[in-house]
């Protein structure tokens, strides 16, 4: 028994589960694609919502302030960032309100920047309101870190028709935390170029020990005055289902085109997720602080699997969030340098997410969701090493 066992349900347990991670692949596969968690849902969270269930309360979400007010004292109690409430809308989810603010924001063909590898949604969301998505890929440093690239930013949003840049803060699947200065920096150049920055902070109440959560809103007048920021409770607290998220501004520059959104906004907004985020921002911080500690565990635990049985697998610890970018291109062997997701899957039956959806910087990467026991992802690396030994043995000259 460890500490953290009365936060996983055993693997017998979650397999009943019918969401998308535990429904895609047979029983034989250890699923770890998908970015839902594998803990047990917060008792505040719980108590809210079979008290809903208990009210038959399953209606349309309410216009009430309730949810801007939760979040407005969670992120001062985590961040020192103090919101507005008037500046909050909540919507469906981090990609409803992405999508939504760039309809209003570009025409068709104009260029919305984004730094690969980074979540694969994103470019889907660009080329679904008809502009264009240009890359800026993430620079890597002499000690292999990789880091927003601001030199190559500033020449893309210098560019005409440059109108958005998507930022990944903390930046997804690498765990990157971005720093207060690289924001400042980010938001004087996306203001010199009159340059709109959508900030996904989807992960940041995941941010681990060791590194600091920045709100890009609170880094500057120049932040506020270009950025607007996308907070949801879904992957802190796994209400990824329950569907209900906010667009957050901080100057009546960017809120005007918030206040555009249609009116039935609200009411796409699932209720059971408004009371689910609500109980959450005000009651779910214990709760919260011993999921990061077990994920700190977790990620410590992956690279020591990883350097005890296969070395040669890339690690960089993230700094926030549950997802691990494993770098596979110095493995031998068909199958490794392309897309190792899918060779894992039927070699060693563990499910990733294909580095591919990156874009070209992922090519040879896969990405492993560790938000489980540590004992599923012990097992989990024992399959990987069998199977790069195999593939090895195989591919060994004669």
């Amino acid at each position: 028994m460890t500490a953290q066992d009365h936060l996983v349900p055993p693997l017998a347990a979650l397999r009943h589960r019918r969401s998308a991670k535990w429904r895609s692949h047979p029983a034989d596969v250890l699923p770890l694609p998908v970015a839902e968690m594998d803990f047990v849902l917060a008792e505040p969270v719980a108590r809210a919502l079979h008290a809903a269930i208990d009210r038959s309360d399953t209606g349309y979400a309410a216009p009430t302030r309730e949810l801007a007010h939760a979040l407005r004292g969670y992120a001062h109690r985590a961040w020192g960032w103090t919101i507005d409430p008037d500046h909050v809308r909540t919507v469906t989810d981090v990609g409803i309100g992405i999508v939504e603010t760039l309809r209003r924001l570009v025409s068709p063909g104009d260029g919305v920047v984004l730094s690969p590898p980074v979540y694969e949604p994103f470019g889907w969301w660009i080329r679904e309101v008809g502009a264009q998505p240009v890359e800026v890929p993430l620079a890597t440093r002499p000690d292999g870190e990789r880091r927003l690239d601001l030199d190559a930013l500033e020449e893309a949003f210098a560019a005409p028709g440059t109108v958005a840049y998507l930022l990944c803060n903390p930046h997804n699947p690498l765990g990157l935390v971005h720093t207060r200065q690289e924001l400042t920096v980010l938001a004087e150049l996306a203001d010199r170029y009159g340059v709109h920055v959508l900030s996904d902070e989807i992960h940041a109440p995941l941010t681990l020990p060791g590194a600091a959560f920045v709100p890009f809103l609170s880094v500057s007048e120049a932040a506020r005055r270009r950025g607007f920021a996308f907070h949801s409770a879904s992957k802190g607290w796994n209400l990824a289902g329950l569907k209900a998220a906010t667009v957050v501004t901080a100057d009546p520059a960017p809120k005007r085109y918030v206040d555009r959104f249609s009116p039935h906004a609200l009411f796409r907004t699932g209720h059971l997720g408004v009371l689910a985020t609500v109980a959450a921002y005000e009651h779910g911080d214990a709760w919260l602080a011993e999921i990061v500690t077990a994920l700190d565990r977790n990620r410590r635990l992956l690279g020591e699997l990883l350097a005890r049985h296969v070395p040669d697998i890339g690690y960089r610890p993230p700094r926030a969030g549950f997802l691990a970018w494993l770098d596979f291109r110095r493995l031998r062997g068909e199958g490794w340098r392309d897309d190792p997701a899918a060779h894992l899957l039927g070699a060693a039956r563990v499910a990733v997410t294909s580095g591919l959806g990156y874009g070209a910087e992922g090519r040879g990467f896969a990405r492993l969701n560790f938000a489980c026991a540590p004992d599923t992802l012990t097992e989990a690396v024992t399959r990987v090493a069998t199977a790069t030994t195999a593939t090895t043995a195989t591919t060994a000259p004669r």
